[in-house]
């Protein structure tokens, strides 16, 4: 499993940026878009004591283009070719839609999300502070990694209590992810962890995932466009509530012996192909570049079990080596993604020639 931060310098972070933001429902009639030459996105907002302007990261610019339904392609190309264009398109578009209202989500003056007025906002301070009281009691507690990127924040926790044996010698332990996305990239999520003591490898079973959308009731904007923190108080309370059961349930015995009963069954497989094949066809089904597919077969070669166990750990291993922290998780749900095959998909990886 990849390696985060101190779980102490995470909770600085949180709090350091929570006295950064700023969010605000804002009617399209109020907002501008300002593109200098070099092609850096600027929003205006109207806000009640005046014109401000904030510059907006990709991800804000890639969602206020799907919002205003400009292909991104064509997005990015007159950013970069024609930014008095782009300004044309994007305020044209403001102005068809201006009965609309859209949340803005700022930080130290910059913009960092174009959302709908219906996006819950579930801020990852008050989920942490709500959470890792929990996350804090599960039996045998140990924060394995915690990371706060810049689209999500990954609390990983396992439950050292509540082990199983795959074979002698290669123990398992329960354990849980919680993840949330504050700028629409995800939705709050709750994953069962196992965490493989041997080599450090971490699966998420993202099938037997308990996800809440950051969707609520309409927003509307008054005078005052900037929103007040106890307008969803409540609503996330009863949210984060259901978040604390969602993780009894993540690292309850009977959720950790199903999946670790499935982990132990791969070792049946064996692959009777060729395993660089193998790799291939795993490689096509989850999108792995070069680099990627290089070092699932080192590992897989390292772990000298040419089963289906073997490859398994062989892409969570190599987790542990990828540099952005969202790609390498992604890496640990390929593998509970793989304990979910069916027979027909095992064979097209193991007789893979």
């Amino acid at each position: 499993m990849k390696t985060g931060r101190p779980l102490e310098q995470l909770v600085i972070e949180l709090e350091r940026q929570a006295a950064l933001k700023k969010d605000m429902i804002v009617p399209a009639t109020k907002l501008v878009s300002e593109t200098t030459a070099a092609g850096q996105c600027n929003l205006v907002i109207d806000e009640p004591y005046g014109k401000k302007r904030y510059l907006m990261n990709d991800f804000a610019c890639a969602q206020l283009a799907r919002k205003l339904d400009i292909p991104l392609l064509y997005f990015k190309r007159m950013r970069s070719f024609d930014t008095e264009l782009l300004d044309e398109n994007i305020n044209a578009w403001l102005r068809i839609n201006a009965t609309d209202s859209y949340m803005v989500r700022t930080m130290a003056g910059r913009a960092r999300a174009f959302l709908s007025s219906r996006f819950r906002r579930l801020d990852n301070i008050d989920l942490a502070h709500s959470i890792l009281p929990i996350l804090l009691k599960l039996p045998g507690a140990r924060f394995e990694s915690v990371e706060l990127t810049e689209t999500k924040m990954y609390l990983k926790v396992v439950s050292a209590e509540v082990t199983h044996e795959v074979v002698p010698g290669d123990v398992l332990q329960a354990g849980v992810v919680v993840s949330n996305s504050e700028i629409g990239v995800g939705r709050l999520r709750v994953d069962p962890l196992i965490y493989r003591l041997k080599c450090s490898n971490g699966l998420i079973a993202c099938e037997r995932s308990m996800r809440k959308n950051h969707a609520g009731r309409l927003l509307e904007c008054g005078d005052d466009v900037v929103l007040q923190d106890d307008t969803v108080e409540a609503e996330d309370r009863a949210i984060f509530l259901k978040a604390r059961d969602m993780v009894q349930t993540a690292v309850s015995e009977t959720t950790f012996q199903l999946i670790s009963e499935k982990m132990r069954k791969t070792m049946g497989i064996a692959l009777t192909g060729d395993p660089v094949k193998s790799v291939e066809v795993l490689a096509n089904r989850f999108v792995l570049n070069e680099a990627e597919r290089a070092g699932v077969l080192r590992h897989l070669i390292a772990e000298r079990q040419l089963n289906g166990y073997g490859l398994l750990n062989a892409v969570t291993g190599y987790s542990q080596e990828v540099g952005d922290y969202d790609r390498a998780t992604e890496f640990e749900e390929f593998g509970g993604k793989m304990l979910e095959f069916s027979l027909k998909e095992w064979s097209e990886v193991a007789e893979a020639k």
